[in-house]
């Protein structure tokens, strides 16, 4: 089986799909680069995009890459290579934290059904209906997850209870925190913007019991602003996780989110990330230990699921603005 030609159109189709990832406030943290010796697409942090204040380490613009990266493999296979993927392959240069080689296809490969899903995913910041999701679904989400090597664990009434807290306790402290709050206001548009960040129809509203803790974007609770709905009242979270704690496990971590998440759209299912306690390293290390009847791990990011409003998709920069001159 003969692989496809790798032309211009060709990376152009891939390195869309790897776009069409979520970040951490739309920031869109990467640059792509195609060397055509060895048919390998490398991914850098776009250090220009990082958020100084929220993401100090650097922990969410791997999560952001992993999540390209996984795109990206799943475009791959999608027109007909075999993606292999490195992480941080060279020591000496931080910025590079992936390649994909585009490898020849395997013959008679299975598909992963996931690419349309690429196109349709983004994140729903509105109510969901609070109806339960199968447990074979959440066993298939779980399952996702492990196939990248972390874990997705849903935890029990008491702990979503404690995930929810740490959740608004982090969500205080980035409104009172005055630099973390000019940093998402920034990043927060007109609904028809095309620029960095978010428009502001894709934030969505507040919940009018304060029963959940939806980011406030603009760092304030002005009703005038931020219309407020009644949201479900047992929502379905999940905890995704690493055993360790490294950058190669950030980028791990984003490639098992966005396969959960590609996988949950195309099973009709919506999600919304909750990525308040992650920024404030003692509320994330509560959570590490939930459920309290499973191993202390490393938590990467919190994830609501429900059935509910697709909500408006986030723009994406055009591909010429992310990839370098040579690709």
């Amino acid at each position: 089986m003969s692989s496809p030609t790798l032309d211009a159109p060709a990376v152009e189709r891939l390195v869309a799909a790897a776009v069409a990832a979520p970040s951490l406030h739309n920031t869109q943290p990467w640059r792509f680069r195609l060397d055509t010796d060895t048919r390998t697409v490398r991914i850098d942090a776009a250090a220009d995009r990082a958020l100084r204040h929220t993401d100090p380490v650097g922990r969410a613009v791997h999560l952001s890459v992993g999540c390209a990266v996984l795109n990206l493999r799943v475009a791959a296979a999608h027109f007909g290579w075999e993606p292999v993927p490195r992480l941080l392959p060279c020591p000496d240069r931080p910025a590079l934290l992936a390649t994909v080689r585009l490898a020849e296809a395997v013959r008679g490969a299975p598909s992963t059904g996931l690419y349309e899903a690429v196109w349709r995913r983004h994140s729903s910041r509105f109510p969901f209906s609070g109806r339960p999701l199968p447990t074979d679904l959440l066993a298939e989400l779980a399952e996702a997850a492990h196939l990248e090597g972390a874990t997705l664990r849903f935890p029990g009434r008491k702990d979503t209870e404690r995930v929810l807290r740490a959740t608004r306790e982090a969500e205080w402290r980035n409104r009172a925190d005055a630099d973390r709050a000019a940093e998402s206001r920034r990043l927060v548009g007109s609904p028809h913007s095309r620029s960095l960040g978010l428009p502001s129809a894709a934030v969505g509203p507040q919940d009018a019991l304060d029963r959940m803790p939806m980011r406030d974007f603009g760092a304030h609770r002005h009703p005038e602003v931020l219309p407020a709905r009644t949201f479900e009242t047992r929502p379905t979270l999940a905890l995704l996780s690493t055993t360790h704690d490294r950058r190669t496990d950030w980028l791990r971590a984003g490639q098992a989110l966005e396969h959960v998440l590609l996988l949950a759209t195309r099973r009709g299912v919506r999600a919304s990330l909750f990525h308040q306690a992650m920024e404030w390293p003692d509320l994330r290390r509560a959570l590490d230990g939930l459920p309290t009847d499973g191993p202390r791990v490393y938590t990467q990011m919190v994830i609501r699921l429900g059935y509910g409003p697709e909500g408006p998709a986030s723009p994406r920069r055009p591909v010429e603005e992310v990839v370098d001159a040579d690709v």
